[in-house]
């Protein structure tokens, strides 16, 4: 089943009298529990298009359906609060507070909910759980290695149990060690929970992880290929 529809996406900037397009006149079905890898060389329209998935960015035209509501036909405050309620958002650096335990880091999207403390404490030690750190849940993020911070950063992520979670880069920082362990672990969240996965990449390995993969080139779909055996 289809959960979001692009059709004629397009997104333009104004810089000095030119015209940036990053996104132009894109078509896209993503189905619900699909993992998605987005491919491309910089300035392809691969981070604009996440964005504008996750109500990050609006379109310039064109229309983006995400489970039935077309995102650009809500209000900014509207666009928030769906955002907060229907996607995770997975960055490459982190972007966890430094000053922040990772309890607090994760906590953070859950304040913005209607939620007793009860309830906020049982979330944030569920997904600590899920991602292999509730024995961490007390450590700053000086304290953690960049795959942990990386996984309380998913653990962010999905404490809201979001449907879809989109990803920028999240093992572009990481060995490959690391990296390894964060995409299998976003692969349990596909395969485990439904997750709806959109993953931006330069990394071919991660790819494998996924079960479909788009090239982007000029703001339009390049090609399209199957996952590969994921690496052992």
């Amino acid at each position: 089943m289809t959960l979001i529809e692009c059709r004629e996406l397009t997104r333009e900037y104004r810089k000095g009298g030119s015209v940036i397009r990053p996104l132009d006149g894109l078509d896209l079905d993503v189905d619900r529990g699909e993992f998605l890898s987005l491919m491309g060389p910089s300035g392809s329209g691969k981070t604009t298009l996440l964005n504008l998935i996750a109500g990050i960015d609006s379109p310039t035209s064109g229309r983006l359906l995400v489970d039935g509501t077309d995102l650009a036909a809500l209000t900014r405050s509207r666009l928030a609060a769906w955002r907060s309620e229907h996607v995770g958002y997975v960055f490459q650096l982190y972007n966890l507070v430094p000053v922040l335990t990772a309890y607090e880091n994760v906590e953070l999207p859950l304040l913005l909910h209607p939620l007793s403390r009860r309830e906020r404490h049982e979330r944030v030690v569920s997904a600590l759980g899920r991602v292999g750190l509730d024995d961490r849940d007390s450590h700053y993020p000086r304290q953690l290695s960049g795959g942990q911070e990386q996984r309380v950063a998913i653990a962010r992520a999905i404490v809201t149990n979001p449907a879809i979670l989109v990803a920028d880069e999240p093992t572009g920082d990481l060995d490959k060690a690391s990296a390894h362990a964060v995409m299998s672990l976003l692969q349990e969240l596909n395969s485990e929970l439904g997750k709806t996965i959109i993953m931006v990449t330069h990394d071919p390995a991660t790819t494998a992880y996924s079960s479909r993969t788009l090239h982007l080139d000029k703001g339009r779909l390049a090609e399209a290929n199957e996952s590969r055996e994921v690496p052992a």
